[in-house]
């Protein structure tokens, strides 16, 4: 992944330091199964974990001739690791080694991301409330619509960060299991016991009934999780930039002193941030499609998947805590206007008013055909001619003849709109 997008904490999770030393406390955790089922000497596991040393350069060397990476690090690791060296990856297979690690990592990345979720949905939370009672025009398709208030729209958000919070620990819990039980799975040629116990040592589950690898569609559930909450992280900073739209500007996100929007136009401010977490949620969610495409492999394995792999984890990972950290940053720093909400309420005459008229109408006796062509003719009309939509219905004699003064002065509240708001928002965790 580009240094651009890779923040420290999630670069460690994935670095080849990382990587081996995990591979190396697989094994040597192995040996001590070994050992305590009296297999290998009790005393095999402590002196290869103070003798055996990493060196990465080394295993790139001998990877370049061997074409294969366990072997190199086995070959490299036991020259170190003194006269028990040759009970390293006694009874294994490389995907013991390899799938087991990977659920280590992928663990990592896992809570690193549900502290990023939870970050965010806090953010959300926070604007929720201090724009609980902001009341902006709602629009659908695009189009003016009924009122709503700016913190409606960051609690909806919120709410669905909450559930993306359970949606990644659950995704963490699937993802947590690992195998030692040979080539095909079946413990030809390792004791079940050292399974049990090197999962049990690193708090993983046991798979069941593994093939050479850990079953995809565990990785791909992981995988498809990422790629649901990139699209929530889209969904927002695309209202963001909507919203900042020249034509609407009701809100814009933060723009640093000295920062430039063109290098053609000075007075461009624009959503780049925002852009870019659209942007980039789309190559996580492309991978979450790699990984169901991951899940069939022929019979006990191939290595179709594995090369995939060495991409997706790392990429969908790095690039989602990325887009978290963004999407706070927008979140926080939005700059609000107050003002621009207002003025685009007024927009259209106030036609939001429509459903509440048309419902009273047919309370009234009209039919709703009857009442929706009367409503609709004056909602078109003060759009058309820029007039205010509750004064032209005040001064309908049709109308007039059905819905007295007082009638229409509460239908035209828009108070009574966002009444049940208090109800919803005290649901708020």
């Amino acid at each position: 992944m580009i240094p651009r997008y890779t923040r420290p904490e999630m670069a460690r999770v994935w670095s080849d330091e990382n990587r081996f030393k995990k591979w190396l406390d697989i094994e040597i955790a192995s040996l001590e199964g070994w050992g305590r089922i009296g297999i290998i000497p009790a005393e095999a596991a402590d002196e290869v974990c103070k003798n055996a040393r990493l060196d990465i350069g080394k295993i790139n060397q001998i990877e370049k001739v061997t074409g294969h990476d366990v072997i190199a690090f086995v070959e490299q690791v036991s020259e170190t690791a003194g006269r028990f060296g040759r009970y390293i990856h006694y009874g294994l297979t490389s995907s013991d080694i390899l799938d087991t690690s990977l659920a280590l990592q992928l663990r990592e990345a896992g809570n690193l991301l549900l502290e990023d979720i939870k970050m965010v949905a806090a953010s959300l939370r926070e604007k929720a409330m201090e724009f609980r009672d902001t009341v902006m025009i709602g629009r659908t398709h695009g189009i003016h619509a009924e009122p709503v208030t700016l913190g409606f729209k960051f609690a909806g958000w919120h709410c669905e960060f909450l559930r993306n919070v359970e949606r990644m620990e659950a995704a963490v819990r699937e993802i947590s299991v690992g195998k030692l039980s040979g080539a095909v799975g079946t413990f030809s040629n390792v004791d079940p016991r050292v399974e049990e116990y090197v999962c049990g040592k690193f708090s993983l589950e046991r798979e069941i009934f593994a093939t050479q690898v850990i079953s995809r569609d565990r990785h791909s559930f992981f995988l498809s999780v990422l790629g649901m909450v990139a699209a929530s992280c889209e969904k927002v900073a695309l209202q963001v930039r909507l919203l900042q739209q020249t034509e609407i500007s009701e809100m814009a996100e933060p723009f640093g002193k000295g920062q430039k929007g063109s290098s053609a136009m000075p007075h461009k401010r624009n959503p780049i941030l925002s852009e870019r977490i659209c942007g980039l949620s789309r190559v996580i969610r492309k991978n979450a499609g790699v990984s169901l495409e991951n899940v069939p492999l022929w019979h006990e394995r191939d290595i179709s998947h594995s090369s995939a792999e060495r991409i997706i984890f790392p990429e969908s990972t790095i690039l989602l805590d990325y887009l978290l950290h963004l999407l706070n940053r927008v979140i926080k720093g939005l700059d609000v206007s107050r003002e621009k909400l207002v003025k685009d309420m007024e927009m259209n005459g106030r036609v939001f008013f429509s459903q509440a008229l048309l419902n009273k109408l047919v309370m009234k006796g009209l039919s709703r055909k009857e009442a929706y062509g009367m409503v609709q003719d004056k909602a078109f009309e003060a759009i058309r001619d820029n007039r205010d939509f509750p004064s032209l219905v005040k001064d309908d004699p049709v109308i007039g003849k059905h819905l007295s003064m007082e009638e229409l002065a509460d239908i035209f509240d828009s108070r009574r709109l966002l009444k049940h708001l208090d109800g919803m928002f005290g649901k708020i965790k």
